[in-house]
């Protein structure tokens, strides 16, 4: 691939910001390049300085914090990194406003409300638009303000849809990246992004870069170890000490972002079937267990006609640390589940196929347990592996991180689809 990638003929430049510069693909149509540049700025560009080394750290960053967006379901501009320095990207068209979304009040939230005290701490979090305006200073605009600019890009007008749709994903970009931060003890505090419009397709996808220009960042939520960019707009006079403190934060930020990118903690799910009859039923448990990158293990046993071996398998995977949910899938009287049930601290989940002839009378037996038992009941296939999903999260950010993906694609779908049939109606 990389060789290809060099070879790829770098056309015009379409754009050129603060800190970075757009170029077209002239063989890719729908692809642009974007070129970090080694320069870091603050208070639209009234102070300016060059740092040596800044694009590629920038770049390092943004590519793995897209990395981790995509891998979860997020829908972004960023297909690959091309070089230290930049990155491929869809071609979009920008929705010229900075949304930004905080967890704790500080900044200029702060003088913007006066009374209130740093370290106020957000819950839902707290959404704000800026309207992307640097000789006015980036003025904050209402959502009224934004319907009423009725924005046309790449051939889609930001109504209340696209609007909604922009709030929703903010928030659910900011849980996904809060989440995984907090894996290195760090807090999130506040960020800002970027959406566009992908020329191709005219869906509405997070874009420009995410890099340590774009957040507060402080370690065990503690504001004197700031790593972000912050250290820089507070700097007395800018001496190259300073401005090699600034790198060294940079370069920090850079090497722990890759560390989200991998597993806290391993979780698997072991599913039990009574007879090979339940395959089919069982490999959609699979599937939707692989979507979230769960490893799944089928085995066959029968706590009726072999207690003994089902409780010599269920030791097999309790003596290795790993932690794990068992799905017990049991036709007609499900023994599988209880017995599991009292015999291991681990949590099952019944999922019985049932079928139409005497599914209604089977399912009792995985819904009415003696006491001390405690496995619960889930009929879908895909629903179990979601449920087993959920309780990986616990301890797994990355498998959390799709599940908070899922809800918000699903959301977004709905609201596409209402549109449409609104469009359809009219």
């Amino acid at each position: 691939v990389a060789a290809a990638v060099s070879r790829w003929s770098i056309g015009q430049k379409l754009n050129e910001g603060k800190t970075k510069q757009i170029f077209e693909l002239v063989d890719q149509p729908g692809l642009v390049l974007v070129q970090s540049k080694d320069q870091i700025t603050a208070g639209n560009a009234v102070r300016k300085d060059q740092m040596e080394g800044k694009a590629a750290i920038a770049n390092k960053t943004t590519s793995c914090v897209f990395k981790l967006l995509q891998e979860s379901g997020i829908k972004t501009a960023f297909v690959k990194q091309h070089s230290d320095t930049a990155f491929i990207a869809a071609h979009c068209e920008m929705i010229p406003i900075e949304w930004v979304c905080r967890r704790v009040a500080t900044g200029s939230f702060l003088k913007r409300n006066p009374g209130v005290k740093e370290g106020y701490r957000f819950a839902p979090l707290k959404m704000e638009m800026f309207f992307k305006d640097d000789a006015n200073n980036d003025p904050q605009w209402s959502e009224e303000q934004l319907l009423e600019a009725k924005f046309c890009l790449a051939g889609l007008t930001i109504g209340q849809c696209e609007v909604d749709i922009m709030n929703r994903s903010t928030v659910a970009i900011f849980e996904i990246l809060e989440k995984a931060w907090a894996t290195q003890n760090c807090t999130l505090v506040d960020m800002k992004i970027e959406f566009g419009v992908n020329v191709k397709t005219q869906e509405i996808v997070l874009a420009d870069v995410i890099d340590n220009d774009s957040w507060r960042l402080w370690p065990a939520g503690d504001r004197s170890q700031q790593k972000d960019k912050q250290v820089y707009r507070d700097l007395k006079e800018v001496t190259p000490e300073a401005m090699q403190m600034v790198k060294k934060n940079f370069e920090w930020v850079s090497e722990r972002v890759k560390l989200l990118l991998e597993p806290q903690a391993s979780g698997r799910v072991v599913v039990l079937m009574g007879s090979t009859s339940d395959m089919a039923h069982c490999e959609k448990i699979r599937k939707a267990c692989t979507s979230y990158r769960i490893p799944c293990i089928l085995r066959v046993t029968s706590a009726h006609k072999g207690p003994d071996e089902t409780l010599r398998i269920k030791a097999e995977y309790e003596g290795d640390g790993v932690p794990t949910v068992f799905v017990a899938v049991a036709g007609r009287s499900n023994g599988l589940g209880p017995v599991m049930s009292g015999n291991t601290a681990y949590p099952v989940i019944n999922c019985p196929p049932l079928t139409p002839d005497w599914g209604a009378q089977d399912v009792w037996s995985s819904l009415r347990m003696p006491s001390g038992l405690a496995c619960s009941t889930v009929l879908s296939p895909e629903a179990a592996a979601q449920f087993a999903a959920q309780i990986v999260g616990l301890t797994d950010h990355l498998v959390w991180c799709k599940l908070r993906a899922s809800m918000l694609n699903t959301w977004v779908a709905l609201k596409l689809a209402d549109k449409k049939l609104q469009a359809c109606s009219l």
